[in-house]
């Protein structure tokens, strides 16, 4: 995050949501990281296992998110291994929006653990070039019929496109 943060000396709205986003993955995956060593240490022996390591593995066994994870990530009703795909796909979102802090043309709204920062992110930026009040300002949106994230060549005035199917971009790099 340091690094993030050096790099954005100036942090305009969709910087600001950007830096918000990757600092809630942060405390996610360290919390899914710090729980994991400490009950695989548990279950070496270097450890004495705990209430919380105990409800790990049940949970694990179980394909269930960890309520220690659950506090920490976004609302979610998916199992484990549907939930860890996401964790991949929402974290590969954001590695390529902090590589230059350029706002993606697509964006996985629902992908973001705050979608609600970045729809008042573009009202902040329309209102500040327009030189009206943010609570002037309403959001539109414009269905496409994009079979692909790649067909969409530049991002429109002010925003990003949504994507359900686009979704696929990320995953491709994944599989």
């Amino acid at each position: 995050m340091l690094d993030l943060f050096a790099k954005a000396p100036e942090r305009p709205p969709f910087i600001v949501v950007c830096l918000q986003e990757c600092e809630r993955m942060n405390i996610l995956l360290k919390e899914i990281k710090s729980s994991l060593t400490d009950l695989d240490a548990g279950l070496k022996g270097t450890l004495n296992i705990t209430e919380a390591m105990e409800n790990l593995a049940y949970s694990l066994n179980l394909n269930r998110v960890d309520d220690s994870w659950a506090k920490c990530a976004y609302l979610s009703k998916k199992n484990l291994m549907n939930w860890l795909d996401d964790v991949v796909i929402r974290c590969a979102q954001l590695e390529a929006w902090s590589e230059e802090f350029i706002t993606p043309t697509v964006l996985w709204l629902s992908g973001l653990f705050n979608p609600m920062s970045f729809l008042t992110a573009i009202m902040q930026i329309t209102a500040r070039a327009s030189g009206l009040p943010l609570d002037d300002m309403c959001l539109r949106s414009t269905v496409r019929n994009e079979l692909d994230a790649e067909e969409i060549a530049e991002a429109p005035e002010g925003g990003a496109y949504e994507w359900f199917l686009a979704r696929r971009r990320w995953m491709g790099t994944w599989t």
